[in-house]
């Protein structure tokens, strides 16, 4: 059975960094383009960063660019997000998602059906 796991979640203070994983298993998830969306209380889910299959393309948010980085590592089947510079906007649970790899264009309005259960990230200033 597919399933995406997230961790790496925590509290920090405005400045610092945290890293987020997925991992993906059931399927042959390193094919698939990866993608970290977020959600703040009362606010919709939102794209944060994309990962094509292969990990050479990836593509942001405005509001994360040159703060965030989206990577994956062998195997391929797991992404991290790198979170640099944390500001309190950014809290928020963070979702892993998962589509086909000819997907990756559209991932940020059209997400996959594959998601992850979530992990809070908060932001303290």
């Amino acid at each position: 059975q597919e399933h995406l796991v997230e961790s790496g979640g925590g509290s920090v203070q405005a400045g610092g960094s945290l890293t987020l994983s997925c991992t993906a298993s059931g399927r042959m998830f390193s094919s698939y383009a990866m993608g970290w969306f977020r959600q703040a209380p009362g606010l919709e889910r939102e794209f944060v960063a994309a990962s094509s299959w292969s990990g050479a393309t990836s593509k942001y948010a405005d509001s994360v660019k040159g703060r965030f980085t989206i990577f994956r590592k062998g195997p391929e089947n797991t992404v991290f997000l790198q979170m640099n510079n944390l500001k309190p906007e950014d809290t928020a649970v963070y979702y892993c998602n998962a589509d086909r790899a000819d997907a990756y264009g559209t991932l940020e309005i059209r997400p996959g059906d594959y998601w992850g259960q979530g992990t809070q990230v908060t932001v303290s200033s």
